[in-house]
């Protein structure tokens, strides 16, 4: 955790930096570095809402906790943030480990589609349209997703979500453990059910438990 933070601090040397930690896990060991820790009922759109209620900040980026920034995130960050009709955007992907299946869904990440745009790639998104669209789902899956469509539901240019030049880099163990191949057909498949109905409270279940 504190290599992380430290990541963040020299990336971007934010104004606030609040960390969400979920209720009932184990304490994390202290930092010396300035930030706010509280804690929230598991699940991310949860902790997410929390966090962004922490802090009165006029602009919120998301970040996963296994999300790495790239050494250019704050000059990426302020270009995009000079734009006033910019209202969301969030960087390209990169994974720490390297196959073909995911440097080809790396390379597809700097488009914004349902399939392209998730929250491991750390949202970007001004206060006033979070709150216009009502933040995350209290959803412990697919609040990423969720948000994404709210924001596409917007009317005006607020609505378009912009994919920064920039990369961050991601942790890829959940594929190594599971497969490349068959972890993507797997996550494609839970997409595709959401979108069909099934609740993300069910799904996250059903992850858990293979998992």
């Amino acid at each position: 955790m504190s290599a992380r933070l430290e990541q963040v601090h020299t990336a971007l040397r934010p104004r606030e930096l609040v960390v969400v930690e979920p209720e009932g896990a184990a304490p994390v060991a202290p930092t010396p570095l300035p930030c706010r820790r509280i804690r929230a009922p598991r699940g991310r759109g949860t902790q997410c809402n929390a966090g962004a209620r922490a802090t009165t900040a006029p602009v919120l980026l998301f970040l996963h906790d296994d999300t790495q920034l790239p050494p250019d995130a704050d000059r990426a960050i302020a270009s995009a943030l000079a734009d006033q009709a910019l209202g969301m955007a969030c960087f390209r992907l990169r994974f720490d480990h390297r196959h073909p299946v995911l440097a080809l869904y790396a390379w597809c990440s700097r488009f914004d589609s349902v399939w392209t745009t998730f929250g491991d790639q750390g949202y970007l998104i001004r206060r006033a349209l979070f709150d216009a669209v009502g933040g995350f789902p209290d959803w412990p899956l697919f609040e990423d997703v969720e948000l994404a469509r709210r924001v596409r539901r917007q009317p005006g240019p607020w609505r378009r979500i912009r994919k920064l030049s920039a990369a961050v880099t991601t942790s890829a163990v959940r594929f190594q453990r599971g497969g490349v191949l068959r972890q993507q057909l797997r996550n494609a498949t839970a997409m595709l059910r959401f979108f069909a109905g099934v609740s993300p409270a069910r799904l996250a279940e059903e992850y858990e438990r293979r998992h």
